[in-house]
């Protein structure tokens, strides 16, 4: 009990820092006001550009991202895609009920859609920019917040899960339980190697500059 009071205390110090980092920036003249423009930041080529994906020749709300040949929905769950964007408001869900959600989808005439990995979900991130840290012409109206992934950061104790922030790119873990998060499908053959129990553990986040995160 003592350590799960810890644990939660850790995650909302850490959520409190990436949430004042912005502002600190601004107040040194690191950023301006500005500074979250839909185009890249100066001198930085983008990761995922438009070319980076394959729409289908009916539109239909999905999109194939071509370094990894996995198809994603365009619209994370709770919205609905409706000419050519997104409308309404992305729902926040448990873990569990984001698992769960993703295993009753049917969408576009598909019923295999399922919560990414940590590895594919961190696919989508579009390193020149930030809020949100994707390309907001394919993935239009998306969540700055955490989303979900399917991989189990702890498997002993069941308490923490790997998640994507897209206000910045991150990827962190965070506590389970009473936390309710955004969640965006995707389908097709795992291009990164599937992330099990055994696997999870070696997880780990690196720091590759300001506003990057990777796991390794």
């Amino acid at each position: 009990f003592v350590w799960c009071a810890v644990e939660r205390n850790i995650e909302r110090l850490i959520m409190k820092l990436y949430s004042i980092l912005p502002a600190l920036a601004v107040c040194l003249g690191l950023a301006s006001q500005g500074a979250h423009a839909v185009s890249c930041q100066p001198n930085l080529l983008p990761s995922n550009p438009d070319t980076a994906y394959t729409l289908p020749v009916i539109d239909n709300g999905t999109v194939t991202h071509a370094p990894t040949g996995l198809t994603w929905k365009r619209c994370s769950e709770g919205q609905s895609w409706s000419g050519g964007t997104c409308t309404g408001t992305a729902g926040t869900y448990t873990w569990a009920q984001a698992l769960a959600l993703a295993s009753t989808s049917n969408f576009a005439g598909d019923n295999d859609w399922r919560l990414p990995n940590v590895k594919e979900l961190r696919s989508l991130v579009e390193e020149c920019r930030s809020y949100p840290a994707i390309n907001d012409t394919i993935f239009p109206a998306h969540p700055t917040d955490y989303l979900w992934s399917s991989s189990p950061q702890d498997e002993v104790t069941g308490t923490w899960t790997w998640a994507v922030e897209f206000a910045r790119g991150l990827d962190v873990p965070v506590i389970r339980a009473g936390n309710n998060y955004p969640a965006q499908l995707v389908r097709g053959g795992d291009y990164f190697d599937k992330l099990n129990p055994t696997t999870t553990s070696l997880l780990s986040i690196s720091a590759s500059g300001a506003g990057t995160g990777s796991v390794s």
